[in-house]
């Protein structure tokens, strides 16, 4: 059986997206089944920065030429039996190749205002052409209960597989480095992007609230947002460090010694963080919102995503070791159901169905 996997989004984001692709290949190589061969295609220029017009024309050759044109000859000559799309409808494989899609979340139809006009047209045009594809890969069963109810998708075309995790400890234990700034001995981390659906603007408001009451919090390290995008939402606090976009070995280091990861996504399909912080005995609070439920299990603090709340569940974790302790306990009980090897076995049951 040979499968196309589509390694685009590999060059296009630094996103969830690209590392469920690059943890899916991992599980697929160490597995290593003798009646599988993987093709990767993907147009390999990368195009991460936002610096126009450079980025634009990088889009409008990837997908207006490279997909239309070269990719589907691609295919076609290495005789592939199914083809995996893994971020996006990019790539349309020729007639008789069976074709598989993975859904990570529809967040375009629950929270459109994330997102640009040209995203929201891209993207809604993609979720409708997954009715013709053989297969949907869910990344969680609300991701998949979504589909079924905002797409109408038959449950039978539907499998849920969920994603690894990096870190996962059944693997080598991974390795950490320090940051090359200098972090607080005590300190909240937050990791994501800048966009409103990770609202990030939430733990301003409580840092904000916490300061009126004559509470110190400790700092907050922003990992992963671009800078000049916090300040549209005004001064951060004084006390929040922001130590942009950071290696693996680094977010290991930052996992292990934080009090907490806070988290109040408003939606995830997944929540890779919440899974990785678990991982590394890093305790969390979030929103049971949208899949955290289903994810985290009894292993997180749920709060609502209000100010008050979550300063009331932040100060419990500060206040109460017992509860920290529970937390990580219970998150090296949960995290060990994701790992990119289950994620690739799985999927290969899907391939070997379609």
């Amino acid at each position: 059986m040979r499968v196309g996997l589509d390694k685009n989004a590999i060059y296009t984001t630094e996103a969830g997206t690209a590392r469920y692709i690059r943890g899916l290949l991992k599980g697929l190589r160490e597995l290593n089944p003798p009646d599988l061969e993987i093709l990767e295609v993907a147009w390999t220029v990368e195009n991460l920065s936002f610096r126009q017009p450079q980025r634009a024309l990088k889009t409008l050759y990837r997908e207006l030429v490279w997909s239309k044109l070269v990719a589907p000859s691609f295919i076609m000559r290495g005789s592939v039996d199914v083809f995996h799309s893994t971020a996006n409808l990019l790539v349309i494989p020729p007639r008789g190749v069976k074709h598989i899609a993975t859904l990570h979340d529809l967040a375009v139809i629950r929270h459109p205002e994330r997102f640009r006009p040209w995203h929201r047209w891209s993207g809604r045009k993609y979720l409708k052409q997954l009715h013709k594809l053989d297969r949907v890969i869910c990344i969680s069963q609300f991701t998949a209960r979504e589909a079924a109810t905002l797409l109408n998708l038959p449950r039978a075309k539907l499998e849920v597989v969920y994603n690894g995790c990096d870190f996962h400890p059944n693997e080598r234990p991974p390795t950490e480095r320090a940051p090359s700034v200098q972090v607080p001995d005590e300190f909240f981390l937050f990791l994501g992007s800048l966009e409103p659906g990770k609202n990030l603007s939430l733990l301003k408001e409580v840092y904000q609230l916490a300061e009126r009451e004559g509470i110190a919090l400790p700092p907050l390290v922003v990992v992963g947002v671009r800078w000049s995008g916090l300040k549209t939402e005004g001064r951060p606090p004084q006390n929040w460090r922001y130590l942009g976009r950071q290696p693996d070995d680094v977010l290991v280091f930052l996992f292990r010694r934080a009090l907490a990861l806070l988290f109040p996504s408003k939606y995830e399909g997944f929540g890779l963080p919440v899974v990785e912080a678990m991982t590394l005995g890093c305790p969390v609070i979030c929103s049971p919102v949208a899949s955290l439920p289903e994810i985290g299990g009894n292993a997180v603090l749920f709060t609502e995503l209000n100010p008050a709340a979550y300063l009331q569940a932040i100060r419990r974790l500060l206040e109460e070791a017992d509860l920290r302790e529970e937390l990580v306990r219970r998150g090296f009980e949960q995290s060990p159901k994701f790992s990119w090897k289950r994620c690739a076995t799985e999927t290969l049951c899907v391939y070997r169905e379609a």
